[in-house]
């Protein structure tokens, strides 16, 4: 009679574990405004609420430290981060360079569909102006497939570091009064300039994209 084999599932193989569902959650109430930058995170708290134990939270704070959502202070716990002035215009600059030059790759080499693709999700912001959130996520949807088609996967790791920062300063972002119909005619003026393969000038266009953006940006005194 055969053996049965005993081996159980590879644990790469398991669900996502506790601790990043837990990271996701608290990533959310950080951009929802739920935990206020500069806020104590009450681990004790959190836990009771989502009914879980003290090692998949400080596991999940551990992962949102690393991208700079959370700040870690010895003997006096987790903080959700508070970005200075100076965060966000670093923030800010280094976008505007690994973009600008994401946008005159793009101009250059994206073939007709990849165009097409961005034209359609340019719509889409088009159709959301009336609700900020969702023009939010429509503008992030068509900056993250500007770099998928610019397939530098070092760049997109550092874009999206960077985005995660930004995130916590979006209060501010946008909201200026115009802004937002500002930053939809660049966004139709790169439209046309990478229709164009116009490089220099799809490039040129979002440094200027990024460079508005962080006059709207910046934290009140």
């Amino acid at each position: 009679m055969p053996a049965t084999s005993s081996a159980q599932p590879s644990a790469s193989l398991a669900p996502r574990a506790l601790y990043q569902e837990v990271a996701e959650r608290l990533r959310q109430q950080i951009y929802g405004r739920e935990l206020e930058p500069g806020a104590w995170i009450d681990e004790l708290k959190l836990c009771k609420e989502m009914g879980i134990s003290r090692t998949p939270m400080r596991e999940a704070l551990k992962v949102l430290a690393v991208e700079g959502l959370v700040t870690m202070k010895v003997r006096r716990g987790a903080y959700v981060t508070e970005l200075s002035e100076r965060d966000v215009r670093e923030a800010y600059q280094l976008l505007a360079l690994l973009e600008s030059d994401a946008a005159g790759e793009v101009a250059r080499k994206a073939d007709a569909r990849q165009l097409a693709e961005l034209q359609h999700l340019h719509e889409q912001l088009e159709a959301r102006l009336a609700d900020r959130d969702q023009f939010f996520a429509a503008n992030e949807e068509f900056h993250r497939k500007l770099l998928e088609i610019d397939d530098n996967r070092l760049r997109q790791h550092l874009v999206s570091d960077l985005r995660r920062i930004i995130k916590l300063n979006r209060h501010h972002s946008l909201f200026k009064a115009g802004r937002l119909l500002d930053s939809l005619q660049e966004h139709r003026e790169l439209m046309a300039e990478l229709a164009a393969r116009s490089p220099a000038r799809a490039t040129e266009l979002m440094r200027l994209h990024f460079q508005n953006g962080l006059a709207a940006a910046q934290i009140p005194a």
